[in-house]
Order: C-alpha cells, then structure tokens, then sequence
C-alpha cells in the first residue's frame, strides 16, 4: 500500500542516500541533488508542510521538497512563490506512477496553505501532463529577460498571474558550491561515477540540471559532454532546446 506523508528527522540520511541513488549519473559522472536535499533542510525558504515522503509497504521510494521563490513585476510588486526541487523515486520504482502521486499530493496541500503558482526547471515532456507550461506563456522571465525552454510555470490557482510581465528570482540556497557538494559527496559511500545514462532520458526529474544548463554558456556544456556530436544528441532527446542557452 503507498503512503504520503511529511517527512521526519529520522527519515533525513534515507532520503538523500535515495536522491543520490536517483540521480547519480543521470546526466553527469556523480550528481549534486543529494547534497541540495543535505542543505535545503536548514535554510529558511524550506518548507517543511511541504516536504513529502511516498512509502510503500513501509518502504520509503520517493520524496518531493519544496522552496520558496519569488516573482516580481515591472512596479517591482513583488509575489511568493513556489518551486520544488529535487523530486525523485528510487530507480526500481520509477515510471510506475508514484512520482505522479507526490507531485499532485503536493499541488492540493500547497494550495491549502494559500500558494497560487510554481516555477520549475525541467524537460516539457516530464511536466506538461502535470499542467505545467512554457514560462513565456505566463510571461514570465529570468531576471536578464530571457525565457529558456526549462523554465515551467503552473498556476494552482487559474488568472494567478493575470497576464502581468514577472521576473522569477529563486532562493538563494539552489546557488550549490560546486566544491562544498563534491566535498560531501566524497564522504559518503563511493558510487562509481561514469557518464550520462543511455536511456536516453536522464531522468524522471532533472529540475537542478535544467536550471543549471539554462545559466550556463554554450562552450561550458560542449565541455561537459565532450563534443559537440553528443552535445546536440543530448539535447534532442531531452525536448531540450538551444535557446536555452
């Protein structure tokens, strides 16, 4: 039988060895979103009504976290948001659904604690079916005016944006140290670290690379990948677009 329920402290070391047993690999040799998790906790845009666990037969196989964000309009009106990253199920549970009943548990109890809209970062085809949309379509931006391709907008509450232009501005927690995460990756268990996966997806959820890649400049992600051939590979398998970049 599955349960969703908030998380608890004793839950915390089983959840972020499932995020990294989730991501590793996925889309670069090891992943970051475990030591997201790690942090996300103690910072205070985290909210814990928020964060959720799925158990199956009292086995814990997904979590979803979300954070708070902001929207801010041309009066510099500013509106609080939500986004959540990352959210994950164990690989052997995968595709089976469970992912699809944490995020729409999460949507009805967000809405019940008075939240109208999410922002995301990841692939259009994870998210469309969870009525998430192009940013553009809400007019909504990153703070340089861009809108890339990664960038999701749902309503929880239909006309909560009410055609306004809004630029997004995210917690200051989801800015990773590069070199503080791999330090905490080093101490845990080692997990062999290899390129993306073949699948040709890299993931059920991939909201922290979506945001990263949208950032970051062409070269730097040619760099990661090696060359350019499996660069584009990459990416249209990923329904992800060059104007991201």
């Amino acid at each position: 039988m599955i349960t969703i329920r908030n998380e608890k402290p004793q839950d915390y070391k089983i959840v972020e060895d499932m995020t990294r047993k989730a991501f590793y690999n996925q889309y670069m040799p090891g992943c970051f979103e475990h030591y997201l998790v790690h942090i996300m906790r103690e910072h205070e845009d985290f909210i814990p009504e928020l964060d959720f666990v799925a158990e199956l037969d009292g086995k814990i196989i997904g979590n979803i976290m979300y954070i708070k964000a902001r929207l801010i309009d041309q009066n510099k009106n500013e509106k609080q948001i939500l986004t959540f990253a990352p959210v994950c199920v164990l690989p052997e549970y995968q595709r089976m659904g469970y992912g699809k009943m944490l995020i729409e548990h999460s949507f009805e109890q967000a809405k019940q604690l008075g939240y109208d809209t999410i922002v995301i970062f990841g692939s259009p085809a994870n998210y469309v079916n969870r009525g998430f949309v192009c940013c553009k379509k809400h007019n909504v931006c990153l703070e340089n005016g861009k809108y890339p391709a990664a960038m999701l907008v749902k309503e929880l509450v239909p006309g909560a944006l009410d055609g306004r232009k809004w630029s997004y501005h995210e917690s200051p927690v989801m800015e990773l140290s590069e070199e503080e995460a791999q330090k905490y990756d080093d101490s845990l268990e080692p997990m062999q670290k290899k390129m993306a996966a073949k699948s040709g997806r890299i993931l059920y959820h991939e909201p922290l690379f979506c945001r990263i890649i949208s950032q970051i400049k062409f070269l730097e992600i040619c760099s990661i990948f090696r060359n350019f051939s499996v660069f584009t590979k990459f990416f249209k398998k990923q329904w992800l677009r060059p104007q991201l970049l």
